[in-house]
Protein backbone atom coordinates (compact mmCIF):
# COMPACT_ATOMS: atom_id res chain seq x y z
CA UNK A 1 0.00 0.00 0.00
CA UNK A 2 2.74 2.17 0.92
CA UNK A 3 4.17 1.84 -2.44
CA UNK A 4 1.28 2.13 -4.64
CA UNK A 5 0.94 5.83 -2.25
CA UNK A 6 4.35 6.62 -3.20
CA UNK A 7 4.22 5.68 -7.03
CA UNK A 8 0.54 8.12 -7.20
CA UNK A 9 2.39 11.32 -5.42
CA UNK A 10 5.24 10.88 -7.40
CA UNK A 11 2.96 11.04 -10.54
CA UNK A 12 0.95 13.48 -9.23
CA UNK A 13 3.89 15.62 -8.37
CA UNK A 14 5.27 15.32 -11.97
CA UNK A 15 1.85 15.86 -13.42
CA UNK A 16 1.11 18.71 -11.17
CA UNK A 17 3.12 21.08 -12.79
CA UNK A 18 2.41 20.54 -16.66
CA UNK A 19 -1.35 20.60 -16.27
CA UNK A 20 -0.90 24.17 -13.99
CA UNK A 21 1.36 25.22 -16.81
CA UNK A 22 -0.82 24.39 -20.16
CA UNK A 23 -3.96 26.27 -17.39
CA UNK A 24 -2.88 29.32 -17.39
CA UNK A 25 -1.50 29.35 -21.18
CA UNK A 26 -4.80 28.08 -21.89
CA UNK A 27 -6.74 30.59 -20.16
CA UNK A 28 -4.28 33.80 -21.40
CA UNK A 29 -5.46 32.34 -24.77
CA UNK A 30 -9.08 32.40 -23.84
CA UNK A 31 -8.69 36.05 -22.61
CA UNK A 32 -6.79 36.90 -25.50
CA UNK A 33 -9.83 35.60 -27.66
CA UNK A 34 -12.43 37.23 -25.69
CA UNK A 35 -11.40 40.87 -26.00
CA UNK A 36 -12.06 41.17 -29.83
CA UNK A 37 -13.76 37.74 -29.99
CA UNK A 38 -17.17 38.98 -29.14
CA UNK A 39 -17.06 42.07 -31.25
CA UNK A 40 -15.65 39.95 -34.22
CA UNK A 41 -18.90 37.59 -33.73
CA UNK A 42 -21.28 40.14 -33.89
CA UNK A 43 -19.06 41.63 -36.51
CA UNK A 44 -18.85 38.79 -38.91
CA UNK A 45 -21.82 36.68 -37.35
CA UNK A 46 -21.72 32.94 -39.54
CA UNK A 47 -18.54 34.04 -40.47
CA UNK A 48 -16.43 33.81 -37.55
CA UNK A 49 -13.97 31.47 -37.01
CA UNK A 50 -13.01 30.44 -33.88
CA UNK A 51 -9.41 31.54 -32.69
CA UNK A 52 -9.92 34.77 -35.23
CA UNK A 53 -10.23 37.17 -31.68
CA UNK A 54 -6.92 35.76 -30.60
CA UNK A 55 -4.83 36.30 -33.93
CA UNK A 56 -6.72 39.87 -33.94
CA UNK A 57 -5.46 40.56 -30.08
CA UNK A 58 -2.11 39.64 -30.89
CA UNK A 59 -2.18 41.69 -34.19
CA UNK A 60 -3.40 44.73 -32.48
CA UNK A 61 -0.90 44.08 -29.31
CA UNK A 62 2.22 44.03 -32.18
CA UNK A 63 0.75 47.19 -34.10
CA UNK A 64 0.35 48.90 -30.80
CA UNK A 65 4.15 47.50 -30.03
CA UNK A 66 5.08 48.69 -33.35
CA UNK A 67 3.69 52.43 -32.89
CA UNK A 68 5.57 52.85 -29.42
CA UNK A 69 8.49 52.19 -31.24
CA UNK A 70 8.70 54.66 -33.73
CA UNK A 71 9.78 58.28 -32.32
CA UNK A 72 6.56 60.14 -33.25
CA UNK A 73 3.75 58.23 -31.83
CA UNK A 74 5.88 57.18 -28.82
CA UNK A 75 6.45 60.99 -28.16
CA UNK A 76 2.61 61.33 -28.80
CA UNK A 77 1.98 58.15 -26.07
CA UNK A 78 4.30 59.47 -23.67
CA UNK A 79 2.29 62.59 -23.50
CA UNK A 80 -1.04 60.55 -23.05
CA UNK A 81 0.83 58.72 -19.96
CA UNK A 82 1.41 61.36 -18.32
CA UNK A 83 -1.65 62.78 -18.56
CA UNK A 84 -3.46 59.30 -17.48
CA UNK A 85 -1.30 59.29 -14.36
CA UNK A 86 -1.98 62.02 -13.18
CA UNK A 87 -5.91 60.83 -12.25
CA UNK A 88 -5.35 59.75 -8.83
CA UNK A 89 -6.89 56.35 -9.06
CA UNK A 90 -5.27 54.87 -12.23
CA UNK A 91 -1.75 56.28 -11.33
CA UNK A 92 -2.62 54.32 -8.23
CA UNK A 93 -3.45 51.14 -10.27
CA UNK A 94 -1.34 51.91 -13.66
CA UNK A 95 2.52 52.69 -12.16
CA UNK A 96 2.94 50.33 -10.35
CA UNK A 97 1.59 47.31 -12.86
CA UNK A 98 3.68 49.13 -15.49
CA UNK A 99 7.17 49.06 -12.93
CA UNK A 100 6.05 44.85 -11.99
CA UNK A 101 5.57 44.67 -16.37
CA UNK A 102 8.78 46.46 -16.82
CA UNK A 103 10.79 43.74 -14.58
CA UNK A 104 9.79 41.31 -17.38
CA UNK A 105 11.52 43.22 -19.88
CA UNK A 106 15.36 42.73 -21.34
CA UNK A 107 15.53 46.64 -19.28
CA UNK A 108 13.85 45.17 -16.49
CA UNK A 109 15.85 42.52 -15.96
CA UNK A 110 19.42 44.97 -15.98
CA UNK A 111 17.50 47.10 -13.27
CA UNK A 112 17.94 43.96 -11.16
CA UNK A 113 21.52 44.86 -10.36
CA UNK A 114 22.83 41.75 -8.47
CA UNK A 115 22.29 39.23 -5.95
CA UNK A 116 23.31 40.37 -2.63
CA UNK A 117 23.17 38.53 1.00
CA UNK A 118 21.91 40.58 4.02
CA UNK A 119 22.55 39.57 7.85
CA UNK A 120 19.31 40.54 9.00
CA UNK A 121 19.83 39.27 12.60
CA UNK A 122 23.45 37.93 13.79
CA UNK A 123 23.41 34.27 11.87
CA UNK A 124 20.76 34.73 10.20
CA UNK A 125 20.97 36.03 6.49
CA UNK A 126 18.29 36.98 3.80
CA UNK A 127 19.00 36.67 -0.28
CA UNK A 128 17.53 39.89 -2.15
CA UNK A 129 17.84 41.79 -5.11
CA UNK A 130 19.50 45.04 -5.90
CA UNK A 131 16.58 46.96 -7.26
CA UNK A 132 18.22 50.44 -7.03
CA UNK A 133 21.49 51.86 -5.90
CA UNK A 134 21.07 55.56 -5.68
CA UNK A 135 18.36 57.82 -5.46
CA UNK A 136 19.10 60.82 -7.33
CA UNK A 137 16.24 60.71 -9.70
CA UNK A 138 13.98 61.05 -6.92
CA UNK A 139 14.37 64.66 -5.50
CA UNK A 140 12.19 64.63 -2.65
CA UNK A 141 13.96 62.07 -0.99
CA UNK A 142 17.55 60.46 -1.24
CA UNK A 143 18.75 57.49 0.92
CA UNK A 144 21.28 60.26 3.27
CA UNK A 145 17.48 61.96 4.48
CA UNK A 146 16.37 59.12 5.66
CA UNK A 147 19.62 58.35 7.22
CA UNK A 148 22.35 60.67 7.56
CA UNK A 149 25.86 59.57 6.71
CA UNK A 150 25.01 56.61 4.77
CA UNK A 151 24.69 55.23 1.37
CA UNK A 152 21.66 53.57 1.38
CA UNK A 153 20.71 50.67 -1.72
CA UNK A 154 17.26 49.25 -1.94
CA UNK A 155 16.75 45.54 -2.06
CA UNK A 156 13.57 43.45 -3.11
CA UNK A 157 13.89 39.76 -0.86
CA UNK A 158 11.26 37.79 -2.70
CA UNK A 159 8.71 35.79 -0.52
CA UNK A 160 8.95 31.67 -1.18
CA UNK A 161 6.11 30.07 -2.44
CA UNK A 162 3.89 33.15 -3.33
CA UNK A 163 4.71 36.24 -5.84
CA UNK A 164 5.45 38.83 -4.02
CA UNK A 165 7.55 40.07 -1.45
CA UNK A 166 8.86 43.27 0.16
CA UNK A 167 11.67 45.81 -0.43
CA UNK A 168 14.72 47.11 2.05
CA UNK A 169 16.95 50.00 2.28
CA UNK A 170 20.11 49.28 3.92
CA UNK A 171 23.48 50.45 4.05
CA UNK A 172 25.37 49.31 0.84
CA UNK A 173 28.23 48.23 3.22
CA UNK A 174 26.02 46.10 4.89
CA UNK A 175 25.47 43.54 2.17
CA UNK A 176 27.57 40.82 -0.03
CA UNK A 177 27.43 40.79 -3.44
CA UNK A 178 26.76 36.88 -4.47
CA UNK A 179 27.71 35.70 -7.83
CA UNK A 180 24.62 34.46 -8.79
CA UNK A 181 22.48 35.30 -11.85
CA UNK A 182 19.35 36.83 -11.08
CA UNK A 183 16.92 34.17 -12.79
CA UNK A 184 18.61 31.38 -10.52
CA UNK A 185 18.12 34.07 -7.23
CA UNK A 186 14.52 34.37 -8.04
CA UNK A 187 14.29 30.63 -9.06
CA UNK A 188 15.39 29.60 -5.72
CA UNK A 189 13.75 32.04 -3.56
CA UNK A 190 10.45 31.38 -4.94
CA UNK A 191 10.58 27.83 -4.15
CA UNK A 192 12.29 28.15 -0.75
CA UNK A 193 15.92 26.50 -2.11
CA UNK A 194 14.53 23.12 -2.49
CA UNK A 195 16.81 21.28 -4.25
CA UNK A 196 14.33 20.40 -7.38
CA UNK A 197 17.13 18.47 -9.10
CA UNK A 198 20.47 17.00 -8.47
CA UNK A 199 22.09 19.67 -10.85
CA UNK A 200 20.87 22.52 -8.73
Amino acid sequence: MKKVTEIFFRGLFTLLPIIITFYVLYSGVIILENILGRFLRILLNDTYIPGLGFIMALLVIFLFGLLITNFITKSIWEQIEKKLTKVPLIKALYSPLKDLMGLFSSKGKKDLKSVVSIEMTPGVHMVGLVTRDHFTDIPEFSGKNLVPDQELIAVFIPLSYALGGYTVLVNKNKVKKLDIPVEKALSLAITGWVKSTEHD
